[in-house]
């Protein structure tokens, strides 16, 4: 029999991880039927997978007001219950149930939703523990306040109930994204693993072609939720018109599906920026020029341009890890959410140990900018700092060859503590 395995996936960011952990395993194992949930969102990262033979959407799905992060603020959590997400997610509840009397595994990618509708489930579970690091709350810079006490008096920043779901025999696999956090899990009795972190594969930087030489490079990183993108980006553009340096800039600005072309359009020109003439270089679908200051536009074009820039200028999640992670320092500017917000901003930093820093108002971003492209020195040892706690390249084919040892196979015995 080839098997099937379902892999729930809570966000956008833990959907580019499954999808990258998902290659490899098809490569490994192409007979395997793979069905994915994505439990917020549409799952538009596995648009291409699925339209290539390799997975397949299934179950209820929709896109929430709050994009998955109704747990940091009333106003997101009212929004999404107004939207149904009660009986979406009831729906998506009983679906994994049904699943589960196949007897097939699943496996869940994100945090406790997933980790929880797993084990539920009463099939064998993985679970890729996605968004937590103990790295938060064991190093700045800054401090997590009484968050940090309280990690600190459990000695990780998974908690106590999530522990026993980890721990459960039926768990066959977990892993988390860096080695002090799986350390931290090992102390409570969980079999964590830290095989590499699957954020980092597939990034291949391409050369920008010669008529893009000679100006100061800048990645642009404003999310993929919207509406919440179109503001980020607001926000990071006009912090760069107080930017007082002379030389020619280069603004990538990679995204997904969303914001579009299309949609980029009107803030654009909202600014100042007009189209640019001729064809759009580095394979853009679009550039847009305002004095000496030249935007490219490219959806899908993350993994060919992050590479080549000097400094980040974000409100992004994965995307600004994954950048860190490539050796390239960061400046972010938090907003109003739902996602990007303040605190999101402090975490992120204190996780890639100041790799990016957190600027409170556009003034300091210019002003921090501004030091970081004149001091080469800094970059560097910022880009260090970024790319060791992100970790090397090679986590997805590590991850998919423990899921086809432990969770597609037969377990040969208690996979934990308790029963």
């Amino acid at each position: 029999m080839p098997g099937r395995l379902l892999v729930l996936s809570n966000g956008h960011g833990e959907d580019l991880i499954a999808l990258r952990v998902l290659q490899a395993l098809h490569r490994r194992r192409p007979e395997l039927e793979i069905a994915v949930l994505p439990l917020v969102g549409e799952g538009g990262a596995f648009a291409a997978a699925e339209a290539a033979g390799v997975l397949r959407r299934i179950g209820p799905r929709r896109q929430l007001p709050s994009g998955g992060f109704s747990n940091q603020s009333l106003r997101g959590l009212l929004a999404d219950l107004g939207a149904g997400v009660l009986g979406l997610s009831w729906r998506q509840w009983r679906l994994v149930r049904r699943w589960g009397r196949s007897g097939d595994p699943v496996l869940a990618v994100g945090d406790l939703l997933p980790l929880l509708l797993a084990w539920g489930s009463g099939a064998p579970y993985g679970f890729l523990g996605t968004p937590k690091s103990d790295y938060t709350w064991a190093s700045g810079p800054g401090s997590a306040g009484l968050a940090a006490l309280y990690h600190r008096c459990k000695g990780s920043e998974w908690d106590p109930w999530e522990w026993a779901l980890m721990a459960r025999r039926r768990c066959r696999l977990v892993a988390m994204r860096d080695a002090l956090t799986a350390r931290g899990l090992r102390r409570h009795g969980v079999d964590a693993l830290a095989p590499g972190n699957p954020m980092m594969d597939g990034l291949q930087a391409e050369p920008l072609p010669p008529v893009l030489q000679g100006r100061r490079r800048l990645l642009l990183l404003g999310g993929s939720r919207m509406p919440e993108a179109l503001g980020n980006l607001r926000r990071l553009l006009e912090a760069l018109d107080l930017l007082r340096e002379a030389e020619p800039l280069l603004l990538l600005a990679p995204c997904g599906s969303r914001p579009s072309p299309e949609e980029w359009a009107p803030l654009l020109m909202q600014l100042g920026f007009e189209p640019a003439p001729g064809p759009p270089p580095a394979q853009a679908a679009a550039a847009w020029q305002r004095g000496s200051v030249l935007l490219l536009v490219g959806p899908g074009r993350f993994a060919a341009w992050a590479g080549c820039a000097e400094v980040g200028l974000a409100a992004a999640g994965t995307a600004t890890e994954q950048l860190m992670g490539l050796g390239v320092p960061a400046l972010s500017l938090p907003g109003p959410g739902p996602q990007f917000k303040l605190g999101f901003a402090q975490r992120q930093s204190r996780l890639l140990g100041g790799s990016v820093a957190v600027c409170r108002t556009p003034q300091a971003l210019a002003q921090a900018l501004a030091q970081l492209l004149r001091d080469p020195q800094r970059r560097a040892a910022l880009g260090r700092i970024g790319a060791r706690r992100m970790g090397p390249a090679g986590g997805s084919e590590a991850l998919a060859l423990l899921l086809e040892q432990r969770l597609l196979r037969p377990a040969s015995g208690p996979g934990g503590m308790m029963g």
